[in-house]
């Protein structure tokens, strides 16, 4: 039996795309028939939960009932991966609160599958975050995200000072997220719809819709080198692994 799955996607600082990552991330199990959930951690509004309905919950992160029913289900879930996207600023009391309930220790030891997607920002104070996660990392697989996509501009600081603290970080991996055209991204936003279904040109309900061919090209051509990027790190293979004493098994 596989072992439950948990990725999650933040950073402490805002505005640095970590929703339109777990978008990526729920496309891409969505499209490698992966069974997934989702948490939506941005209380009340909810910004992922407008995009997969379907699948996400609104959770308050801070509370204890919310967290049971999270982590409390986790063996009993239909779906084998949980995405937990979190808000700003509670990328580390959440990672806290994982070690105090003995989340990271169940992690340590091979009971549960968990994986960070730290989304960095283009400042200094974003690399200051990587030495505070990192302290919660140990039995994590931790991927630090580039991610270009709403700024052409990022990673202001010299690459220099940017190894000096990827260095601090035993065993993290480098994600990168290319830019996407700007109408593109845009356009997708008014949809409201995952990326995989602006593609198809499908709206909300899976009924026709009539997106522009162009800016769906857009999409399509950059969703594939994303995905190219989850291939590189084996994300099937990560989820999809087993119970210690088990064959490992990928869903692709």
């Amino acid at each position: 039996m596989a072992k439950p799955a948990v990725i999650v996607v933040g950073a402490d600082k805002g505005g640095v795309g970590k929703t339109t990552v777990s978008r990526t991330v729920l496309d891409y199990f969505n499209a490698n028939n992966v069974p997934t959930r989702a948490f939506d951690t941005e209380s009340p509004r909810g910004t992922l939960r407008r995009f997969h309905p379907d699948i996400t919950e609104i959770v308050d992160m801070t509370a204890t009932a919310d967290q049971m029913k999270i982590f409390d289900t986790l063996n009993t879930a239909k779906a084998s991966v949980t995405v937990i996207d979190v808000r700003a600023g509670l990328m580390s009391p959440a990672l806290a609160s994982l070690r105090d309930i003995g989340f990271l220790d169940a992690a340590k030891s091979g009971q549960i599958t968990f994986a960070v997607f730290h989304i960095l920002g283009p400042s200094i104070a974003s690399l200051d975050e990587i030495a505070e996660t990192a302290n919660f990392m140990s039995g994590a697989k931790y991927f630090l995200v580039k991610n270009f996509i709403n700024n052409t501009s990022f990673f202001e600081w010299d690459q220099a000072t940017y190894n000096a603290y990827f260095r601090k970080i035993k065993d993290a991996t480098e994600i990168t997220i290319p830019k996407l055209n700007e109408m593109a991204y845009e356009q997708v936003e008014v949809s409201s719809v995952p990326f995989l279904k602006f593609v198809a040109n499908k709206g909300q309900k899976n009924e026709a819709a009539n997106y522009s061919f162009v800016l769906r090209g857009y999409v399509r051509h950059w969703l594939a080198n994303v995905w190219s990027e989850f291939d590189r790190i084996k994300l099937t293979d990560i989820v999809a692994s087993k119970e210690k004493g088990s064959s490992r098994s990928s869903n692709k």
